[in-house]
């Protein structure tokens, strides 16, 4: 369970050419938390009080996202991997247990694919692969990862969502999650306030639109299995992830040693939609982990 002192403190540093926002809380182990889309750190909030009772807990904003820089290029998944990597470094950490969700599992799977002696273990979560999305698109998935397609288009979503984010986040978060009102209130306007800052669609979008490298590269090692222990989780109720994919067969073919766990009542956000099944799994999985 959470305990009130829990401490999280607010950091930057310049790493991998940017500047990065993160958040720091608790000793030992060095867990790392990697958001997704359209999220940033504040999506672990329910996570970090529980494994700061025994980890280092590491949540940065992704490039492009939150507080960390948003500059105009760097937004394939190698180099995301490597801002997380320059971030590690600077931070004289080693090896870390790493858990991605969405955008965040992208960016944790090709780090543990290029950096494996940096990662113990690794949980993805709610993520189909941007090589299978690719490989198995057709009208059906095209019409569920619409805005996969839509935030490729230059210039156009900036255009159409700036003045109207909160219109526009209210859609995924409601969309998105089994329940629609799980993301409202206080939580939902730290959301539009981090959207609003300058630059921020851009980012979102600078992420979506690396897509084309992101397939180059995932497909150039498509044969190369990940070797640590692998925790997959998923919502059962998102109908573009489990609902449209077999995902312990998906993830099957990406990692040797895979846990395969579906949440049920649950869609996109399982960090946020189902907390205490999310971290007594996490908790789970980690147990274990003592550090490099």
């Amino acid at each position: 369970m959470a305990t009130e002192a829990t401490v999280v403190t607010h950091h930057t540093l310049r790493a991998n050419g940017i500047r990065q926002h993160f958040l720091d809380a608790g000793n030992g182990p060095a867990v790392v938390l990697l958001h997704g889309f359209p999220e940033t750190s504040f999506a672990w909030r329910h996570q970090i009080p529980v494994l700061a009772q025994h980890y280092r807990v590491i949540a940065p904003d992704l490039r492009g996202y939150g507080e960390t820089d948003k500059p105009g290029s760097g937004y394939d998944k190698r180099n995301m991997a490597m801002d997380i990597i320059g971030l590690l470094d600077e931070l004289g950490i080693g090896k870390v247990a790493l858990v991605g969700h969405d955008r965040g599992a992208r960016v944790a799977t090709r780090l543990t694919k290029d950096h494996p002696e940096r990662v113990d273990r690794l949980v993805v979560m709610d993520n189909v692969p941007t090589r299978v999305v690719a490989q198995n698109m057709n009208p059906q998935t095209a019409r569920a990862y619409w805005f996969f397609l839509f935030h490729l288009v230059a210039d156009l979503p900036e255009t159409l969502i700036v003045g109207k984010e909160d219109a526009w986040l209210h859609h995924f978060f409601a969309d998105w999650c089994y329940n629609p009102h799980t993301i409202e209130g206080a939580d939902f306007d730290t959301y539009v306030k981090a959207y609003k800052r300058p630059g921020a669609v851009r980012g979102a979008m600078s992420d979506y639109r690396a897509n084309s490298e992101d397939v180059a590269q995932d497909q150039l090692d498509a044969d190369v299995k990940i070797a640590c222990p692998t925790m997959a989780l998923w919502g059962e109720d998102f109908y573009a992830v489990g609902g449209m994919f077999d995902m312990k067969a998906v993830w099957e073919g990406m990692a040797n040693n895979l846990r395969a766990e579906p949440i049920s009542h649950c869609g996109h956000l399982p960090q946020e939609e189902q907390p205490e099944r999310v971290n007594e799994l996490l908790v789970d999985f980690l147990r274990g982990w003592t550090g490099s």
